[in-house]
């Protein structure tokens, strides 16, 4: 099976991914609170900002979603600021459906740009600075497709001012993405391929 690794630099970012510890959690819970908020005045709702309890009970259900995802998803928080970025790589198999929601993605969609990977070799970019709807926040959103798999990543920043200031750093993240997986060597071995 496919897995995810990166070399996220510890001293900018805080992994979702398995943190059990009370730095990892608090971190998780505000970001958890962002997209929610963020979620919410996208849809037109009032009220407490990101649902107190709600941002709780996904914070805490979170590292075992990630742990039973094995690699496929792995998010992390902007380790001084976590309810400013969030950004979430995932591995989705690329069936034909996948391939269809692509091509009927809204016309915006369609202005990326060449990236490199270090890892995964050229992709692309896009970069959504100041969207449309004021509700909707910056984003930028990477995809690299290697035929059998597609791998985005997806990094959405609570303000539109400070956004121009962490997208390198979340360039730098995708950059190290590397994908590993497993090949099966006769009838029970699995070799596992580890990542360049």
């Amino acid at each position: 099976m496919a897995r995810l690794h990166a070399d996220a630099d510890p001293t900018r970012w805080v992994p979702v991914t398995e943190s059990f510890d009370f730095r990892g959690r608090r971190a998780r819970k505000k970001a958890i609170r962002m997209l929610l908020t963020q979620a919410g005045g996208a849809l037109g709702t009032t009220g407490r900002p990101g649902g107190g309890a709600t941002a709780w009970a996904v914070s805490q259900a979170a590292p075992w979603l990630m742990r039973k995802a094995a690699g496929r998803v792995l998010v992390w928080v902007w380790k001084s600021e976590p309810d400013l970025l969030v950004v979430m790589a995932q591995i989705q198999e690329l069936t034909p459906q996948l391939r269809t929601a692509r091509a009927m993605m809204p016309i915006e969609y369609d202005d990326t740009e060449t990236f490199r990977g270090t890892y995964l070799g050229v992709g692309e970019k896009l970069t959504m600075p100041l969207p449309a709807s004021p509700a909707t926040p910056p984003f930028a959103t990477y995809t690299w497709d290697t035929g059998t798999h597609l791998i985005p990543v997806t990094a959405v920043c609570a303000d539109r001012e400070r956004f121009g200031t962490v997208i390198g750093a979340v360039d730098d993240l995708a950059r190290s993405l590397r994908l590993s997986d497993d090949l099966t060597v006769g009838e029970q071995t699995v070799l596992r391929i580890d990542p360049a």
